[in-house]
């Protein structure tokens, strides 16, 4: 059960840093088309408050707790390459799952920018999966008896 409970924490954290960079691109003005928060929010016909929560949700609980529960079968010889791993297999089911049902289509090629939108997702997944390995890997290895 610990394992679980440092999945959530590393995916909470992972979250975090992950937010950061979203709101750093949105003050800078780069690919306002590719804004998470209001493509979580129209899918579900709710607020960006609501999104906000959604991500969070989805960051900390799917993607923190689904590491922890899969991390014995992820190739890598460290948490860090796990967890990158386990960042582009998100990335890639949000491309091909998450993008068309939001409306913004395989890859976020909908979107009218290219590939830029699949770049730019693939590049927060991977340091999203870089952060949640590298805080999984600090918390102790449960031991068994």
């Amino acid at each position: 059960m610990a394992n679980i409970v440092h999945g959530l924490i590393a995916g909470f954290v992972a979250t975090v840093v992950l937010s950061a960079m979203m709101l750093i691109k949105g003050t800078v003005g780069a690919l306002p088309e590719l804004d998470p928060i209001k493509m979580i929010a129209g899918m579900i016909g709710a607020s960006a408050a609501v999104g906000w929560i959604g991500h969070f949700m989805i960051g900390t609980v799917a993607w923190g707790g689904g590491f922890a529960v899969l991390n014995a079968v992820i190739p890598g010889n460290s948490q860090i390459i796990k967890g990158i791993l386990f960042g582009v297999a998100a990335w890639l089911g949000m491309m091909i799952v998450m993008m068309p049902i939001a409306g913004a289509g395989l890859f976020g090629f909908g979107l009218g920018i290219g590939a830029m939108a699949a770049v730019m997702a693939l590049v927060l997944h991977i340091v999203f999966g870089a952060v949640l390995g590298v805080v999984y890997a600090a918390f102790p290895t449960p031991h068994t008896t």
